[in-house]
């Protein structure tokens, strides 16, 4: 059964190994666009008012994206529903690094005041556990892949396609011709 289970869990330890590699990036590029915003005031006012507010609201906060771009998503659902594929992935892949973004963002202004829940800190070092363990599925992989991949870098790939070009034109020869006798 452990065995069977195997790609299953290496497959969702990509997935949350993409999720939390776009979370790392895309929390600065959401940082830079609201730092364009000329609205300082605004910002400040709002990075003021999370302060003051307590863990629990402020986990309300942190909640927002997602309930923003719900409707978006549903929207992206009805287009595949109808049939209109490519509208479906674009609305839905978008509404998704919007969100990630957004939510990197808050949590990087509210982490200390959600982390003063204990539950809340218990999910997050849960978290931060699964993601341990996904490397630790995924990393050996990664590194067998890296290794097979240095097999096409430049200075080891013209001995592999004259290795190939030879067998190539052995397997082109023309058959030798038996001859009757």
């Amino acid at each position: 059964m452990r065995k069977l289970m195997r790609p299953v869990l290496i497959f969702l330890a990509i997935i949350f190994l993409i999720e939390a590699w776009l979370w790392d990036r895309l929390e600065p590029v959401v940082a830079r666009i609201v730092a364009l915003i000329p609205l300082a005031r605004m910002k400040a006012a709002v990075a003021r008012g999370i302060s003051r507010l307590p863990p629990a609201l402020t986990l309300l906060v942190f909640a927002i994206p997602m309930a923003l771009t719900l409707p978006f998503k549903v929207l992206g659902l009805w287009f595949l529903a109808s049939g209109q594929i490519i509208a479906a992935v674009s609305v839905i892949v978008t509404a998704k690094f919007v969100t990630l973004g957004v939510t990197a963002f808050i949590f990087d202004v509210t982490h200390e005041k959600l982390l003063q829940l204990a539950w809340f800190r218990r999910l997050y070092e849960f978290v931060l556990l699964i993601k341990a363990r996904a490397h630790e599925l995924v990393d050996p992989i990664k590194h067998r892949i890296r290794q097979r991949m240095r097999l096409l870098m430049p200075s080891r790939s013209k001995r592999a396609f004259r290795l190939l070009a030879r067998i190539r034109r052995r397997m082109h020869l023309a058959p030798p011709t038996q001859t009757a006798g």
